[in-house]
């Protein structure tokens, strides 16, 4: 009882540490002048993508990689199917070209690139493992997205300036939401690891199931909010923007602090990212050109309904 305890208080402060890091984050960029996409790609995912961040410093300075693997795999598989699929639910999706030729291909660059990198032991007669040089890669793949990000930003500019925001307020949300991310990663892992032990779970599939979707909540909670609001451009950039961090920076740092060793399941798990992000691509062809409708919605519902079955019943027992 203490252990799922322990869980919940660390996934209610990291929903309310995202709530107001987001806030603030949003607060500054609006002062920019930028238009949605680039706030969804860049404030708002990586805002959203700290829980994912810190549960991942902390599981790997614990020695926890199957939840630290399983917490990036799990939340771009429930990015993708889950949250995305709830969204088109709620309103139809209009993606941006950029989105669609770009950043989208760049998500699936990323989890192709995880799956070779950690081949590349194997192939030299090891075990299959994201070590510490293959982190700086994907941290140098994360710095050309950024250089995209800055180009895309400088060329999207306003000419009028944006609503002007009180900055100590501003600043005191955005150093509450860190602290509030940094104990309720701690603690997720904690109580995690903690449970996976007490039930007999692998720790693979609670980073794939609950640490997931639990650290995912903050993107979930954007995105059907940015939806409701028929900000297509906020609710896609969001779950794009934030499964690039999620490989190349979350899983890069993890793997700089720690290598990661990959065991068959876990590489599985990279085919499953990347066969969600080729059916979000493809989708975008099917029916309305770059429009994830209902139809999209409910298909990408179904497989993730599907994809957690097949891991309780392999992962369990």
């Amino acid at each position: 009882m203490i252990h799922a305890l322990i869980l919940a208080i660390g996934f209610v402060l990291l929903i309310k540490g995202a709530d107001w890091l987001v806030d603030g984050a949003r607060s500054l960029a609006r002062s920019l002048g930028v238009s949605h996409l680039v706030i969804g790609l860049t404030v708002v995912a990586f805002g959203t993508s700290f829980p994912e961040l810190f549960v991942n410093i902390s599981a790997s300075a614990h020695n926890n990689p199957a939840i630290a693997i399983g917490n990036i795999l799990g939340s771009n598989i429930a990015n993708i199917l889950l949250i995305l699929g709830i969204c088109a639910m709620i309103y139809p999706l209009k993606v941006a070209s950029s989105t669609t030729w770009k950043e989208i291909p760049f998500t699936l660059l990323a989890a192709v690139l995880v799956l070779l990198l950690v081949q590349d032991e194997r192939w030299r007669g090891g075990s299959p493992v994201l070590g510490r040089t293959d982190g700086m890669i994907l941290l140098v793949f994360f710095g050309v997205f950024l250089y995209y990000i800055f180009h895309l930003a400088k060329a999207d500019r306003r000419e009028e300036p944006g609503q002007r925001c009180d900055l100590p307020p501003t600043i005191g949300r955005i150093l509450l939401g860190l602290a509030g991310l940094v104990a309720g990663g701690e603690l997720v892992v904690r109580g995690a690891a903690q449970l996976a032990a007490r039930f007999g779970l692998s720790e693979s599939l609670v980073g794939l199931t609950i640490v997931a979707v639990g650290t995912s909540l903050p993107e979930l909670a954007t995105s059907a909010m940015a939806a409701y609001k028929k900000h297509s451009d906020i609710a896609v950039g969001n779950i794009v923007g934030s499964n690039i961090f999620n490989i190349f920076f979350i899983l890069g740092i993890s793997a700089v602090i720690r290598p990661l060793p990959f065991h068959a399941e876990n590489q599985a798990d990279t085919l499953v990212t990347i066969a969600a992000s080729l059916v979000l691509f493809l989708c975008l062809f099917v029916g309305i050109k770059r429009v994830l409708g209902r139809r999209e919605g409910v298909l990408f519902l179904v497989l993730y309904a599907a994809y957690i079955a097949f891991l309780i019943r392999t992962r369990v027992g």
